[in-house]
């Protein structure tokens, strides 16, 4: 029997992403962020939301734009860090030693150290309570070509990437690969007559 535990951000695994922007006079900007994932295929689309609170909420209205870079899970203290400070208060790239790179499709930053970013271009803004989402269209992604595939697509077992379990706050690595979407589960189709 299931327990009632009241309404909580459970949802498992959330992807740990390093959100790049630039501040009102140019300066590289970046945050950690949680509450992120996929929205779109077609425009692909990422959400991510922000409390107004954040240095990066601003610039991102702004710019209109931002990156999200996955950090792999040998950096998961620098990204704890990054998640703590405030650009406001400080330079984290140069806290932490990473180098921003100019974004080519949007005005934004990323981080060299992700191997893997998606630079987006603001396609909507959605009020919801204590977190405001940015919707992103990606408009390019870029990967180190050591963690691509035989197809040239980012392996996730070669990203590495870092995910975040909200209520215990508690940071994880992706386990084992269990088996091909939309595939595995064929066995349970009927045969067609």
């Amino acid at each position: 029997m299931k327990k009632s535990i009241g309404p909580k951000t459970v949802v498992y695994p959330a992807p740990v992403l390093i959100v790049g922007t630039y501040d009102k006079i140019g300066n590289p900007n970046m945050m950690a962020a949680a509450w992120a994932g996929i929205c779109s295929s077609k425009p692909p689309c990422v959400g991510v939301s922000l409390r107004k609170a954040t240095y990066t909420y601003g610039n991102i209205l702004d710019r209109e734009a931002f990156t999200l870079g996955i950090p792999d899970h040998a950096k998961v203290a620098e990204v704890d860090y990054i998640g703590m400070a405030s650009g406001r208060d400080e330079d984290k790239f140069a806290a932490m030693g990473w180098t921003p790179v100019r974004g080519e499709m949007v005005d934004a930053p990323y981080a060299a150290e992700c191997s893997v970013v998606l630079e987006c271009a603001l396609f909507k803004v959605l009020e919801l309570g204590l977190h405001t989402q940015f919707v992103g269209e990606i408009k390019d992604v870029k990967a180190d070509e050591g963690v691509l595939n035989e197809n040239g697509i980012p392996d996730m077992s070669k990203v590495q990437p870092i995910v975040f379990a909200p209520e215990s706050r508690a940071y994880y690595s992706l386990g084992r690969f269990l088996g091909r979407a939309f595939s595995i589960g064929k066995s349970f189709r009927q045969k067609k007559t």
